[in-house]
């Protein structure tokens, strides 16, 4: 039986729904780019230049009502995401938000509570964990690989001082934890399927009412933790899981195929070391079929937005601390 794509719909032309999540929806099987709601025809035809078909509509409002959208991704500034999610689901659309899903948790809660009184799916579009290195980090922690996990470290880090960016703007949510402590911190709760006792440390550094560095502790059952964010240092990404009887690394574990090659290595006592190497994944085309398939085969997502709530209650505890 021929199944009819998911039809998606963008809110808004940003950069990244041009050269990323715009090609990801294009390229993905069982999905169409079938329209995009921006004031700007001009940002539009950068979107038909790989999707010829895409539809432009000119206000957000004018995209939510057409009946031929079956699902919505929302790269807004972050402090329009819960606002917009919400808005979508009212719609009786499907909405994949990108991250971070909310400002703080009582945003979150508001986005959950809409979900569930829409009976809709709902999602921060959190890539890494529909990339094969994570779900084979995920399934070599829970077999004991490296033996009883000890201590976890990570690091998250590229430099932009654009005060033009959203990145650098506290108004729209701006700052490098919203923006990249979101893997370093997520990344070991989806890993591990265990949640912080405590905050032991954070520290912060802040420009304009942005946080540029951000190094922050916690302890977990079993195990402890330490990374770091930073949005004004060159750029490096890796994460570390460091267990009784031996170490795995993850050399590129956000921005797989763009910052490197994503490779899984394993070191043990004996010197023994292993490396999985995964070059040809695009874990953006894979969040959209997974997505589809929740949709319309009522399959598991990876990454529910109670997984997202999670990642966010770490969040703001170092805000708040730093």
């Amino acid at each position: 039986m021929i199944t009819s794509p998911v039809r998606w719909g963008i809110l808004g032309a940003a950069n990244f729904a041009k050269t990323t999540m715009g090609p990801a929806i294009h390229a993905a099987t069982g999905a169409e780019l079938a329209a995009v709601a921006s004031s700007s025809a001009e940002k539009v035809a950068g979107f038909a230049a790989f999707a010829p078909r895409v539809r432009h509509h000119q206000s957000y409002e004018d995209l939510l009502a057409d009946p031929e959208i079956d699902a919505v991704y929302i790269p807004l500034p972050n402090n329009l995401h819960v606002e917009w999610g919400i808005k979508a689901l009212e719609a009786g659309k499907p909405v994949l938000i990108e991250k971070p899903v909310g400002m703080d948790v009582a945003e979150i809660d508001r986005l959950i509570a809409a979900r569930d009184a829409s009976g809709l799916l709902a999602a921060e579009a959190y890539m890494i964990v529909h990339h094969p290195q994570w779900q084979r980090a995920k399934a070599l922690l829970a077999e004991g690989a490296i033996g009883k996990l000890v201590h976890v470290n990570g690091a998250f880090s590229f430099f932009n001082d654009d005060t033009g960016n959203i990145r650098n703007q506290a108004a729209a949510g701006g700052g490098g934890l919203r923006d990249i402590g979101v893997y370093v911190m997520g990344c070991v709760r989806f890993a591990t399927g265990l949640e912080p006792v405590q905050l032991d440390y954070a520290r912060l550094q802040w420009e304009h009412g942005v946080d540029t560095f951000a190094d922050m502790g916690f302890t977990f059952e079993g195990f402890t933790y330490q990374a770091y964010t930073s949005i004004r240092s060159a750029p490096r990404q890796e994460m570390h899981f460091h267990g009784e009887k031996g170490l795995m690394t993850l050399t590129c574990p956000f921005n797989a195929g763009k910052f490197d090659q994503a490779e899984l290595h394993m070191s043990m006592p004996d010197q023994t070391k292993r490396i999985e190497r995964f070059p040809v994944v695009n874990q953006y085309v894979q969040q959209v079929e997974a997505f589809g398939r929740a949709m319309r085969e009522s399959e598991s997502y990876a990454w529910p937005l109670e997984q997202a709530r999670g990642t966010q209650v770490m969040i703001d505890q170092v805000l708040a601390q730093g």
